[in-house]
């Protein structure tokens, strides 16, 4: 069967930048920070973390997913967040799910964390009060049913599946898709992730692993916005943070057939697992998986023109990024960007949110670039950090790296 070429009919994001994609994109360019105090739980004085990336309410937009009937039953955050983007990327595509096309609309949307806050709350209500869970408590913790909810809302009867590859869950989804629309099971895919978080013992949880943001002593003082800072000499582990974003995948065919437009094509993916270590980076499969993504657009390392970095700010993930941009970029070094400087980490959905970015400064010509960076002599890198950078991207490789030692990588195509 010959390979189908798959391209991107439609995106849309929500991050700590913003809730409308194109005040988001103006603020990255701008080099804006979207991290801050952190205030989605009350803070006893002695919790180790003040800082997150935190995401706009959506009380001001009127969907009835956002009704307050709907959001009593379906209090997870990561329901509202996830429907408001596959939405709103659906009505940018112009793609209407009819029932005729409804089979063929897959669904691989998911999240790495899920609504755990649901779980938490009934757990303390249950402990504090002797009250029974809320009957849609185990609804709301599970991780599939993000996606299940997807499918209600828009009619999609295709394959579903939750793909779950922790912080590289959103770029995963997209990989996952190709390979349902790749084997002709699908036309149509809705990607993507959302993650919320930002709940007392997963931020706690994540300090005790020493992964999270802590100032020195004599950097406490510092503002939220200076504190990620990826590939930087100064880095101290990466900003919590929350967000999601969709992704909708289509063979082009399927986009040519329906009159729908598209200038990005995915071009080449890879895959691969560290088989190392539970949260550390291994360097052969990481720049395995950048090798294997950009043969797989039939391209050699010379054709690309950025790359969109994982780069969450910690000393060994960044190391281990740099030394295989290295490694696989021997002969020039190429134009990276780190998202994570302007959004902090966004669990799964980070590369979901980091994706859309990437398609946006695609179409422009543009890098945003990376706030808060010294140069580390240690890693040299050409990391895009005065202001936002003009450069024409015909290919650019995307990196997203998990713990378990998941690793995901996407070459994408401007379509002239």
């Amino acid at each position: 069967m010959a390979a189908r070429e798959l391209v991107i009919i439609g995106y849309d994001a929500v991050s700590p930048l913003g809730d409308e994609l194109s005040c988001q994109w103006q603020r990255a360019l701008a080099g804006e920070s979207g991290i801050g105090p952190l205030t989605r739980f009350p803070l006893a004085d002695d919790f180790p973390v003040r800082i997150a990336g935190q995401a706009p309410n959506l009380d001001r937009f009127d969907y009835p997913f956002l009704a307050a009937r709907h959001l009593a039953a379906w209090s997870s955050p990561v329901f509202r967040y996830a429907l408001l983007t596959v939405v709103r990327a659906l009505e940018q595509s112009g793609v209407q799910i009819t029932p005729d096309l409804a089979p063929r609309v897959a669904i691989t949307y998911s999240s790495a964390v899920g609504g755990l806050d649901a779980v938490l709350h009934a757990d303390r209500r249950l402990i504090a009060e002797n009250r029974l869970p809320h009957p849609f408590a185990n609804p709301n913790s599970c991780i599939n049913m993000v996606g299940g909810k997807i499918a209600i809302e828009t009619g999609a009867r295709g394959p579903i599946t939750a793909t779950i590859t922790a912080c590289a869950t959103g770029l995963t989804s997209l990989l996952v898709a190709a390979l349902l629309l790749q084997q002709g099971r699908a036309d149509l895919a809705l990607c993507g992730a959302v993650d919320f978080a930002l709940v007392e013992p997963i931020v706690a949880g994540f300090y005790t692993m020493n992964g999270i943001y802590i100032p020195r002593p004599e950097q406490k003082d510092e503002p939220p916005t200076a504190a990620s800072r990826p590939f930087s000499v100064d880095r101290r582990g990466f900003v919590i943070a929350e967000g999601a974003a969709a992704l909708i995948l289509a063979t082009r065919e399927f986009a040519d057939a329906h009159g729908l437009p598209y200038r990005i094509q995915l071009a080449g993916w890879g895959m691969t697992s560290d088989a190392h270590h539970f949260v550390a980076p291994h360097l052969p499969t990481v720049r395995q998986c950048m090798l294997e993504a950009i043969a797989d657009a039939d391209l050699s390392p010379a054709d690309i023109a950025a790359v969109n970095a994982h780069a969450a700010s910690t000393k060994v993930g960044d190391q281990v990024e740099q030394e295989a941009l290295a490694a696989v970029f021997a002969e020039r070094p190429v134009p990276v960007t780190a998202n994570k400087s302007l959004i902090g980490h966004a669990m799964g959905a980070s590369s979901a949110i980091e994706t859309v970015f990437t398609l946006l400064g695609m179409e422009q010509g543009l890098l945003p670039p990376t706030i808060n960076y010294r140069p580390d002599p240690a890693l040299p890198i050409d990391c895009v950090a005065d202001g936002p950078r003009s450069l024409a991207q015909e290919f650019v490789l995307k990196n997203a790296f998990g713990f378990g030692g998941c690793n995901a990588c996407a070459v994408f195509r401007r379509i002239h």
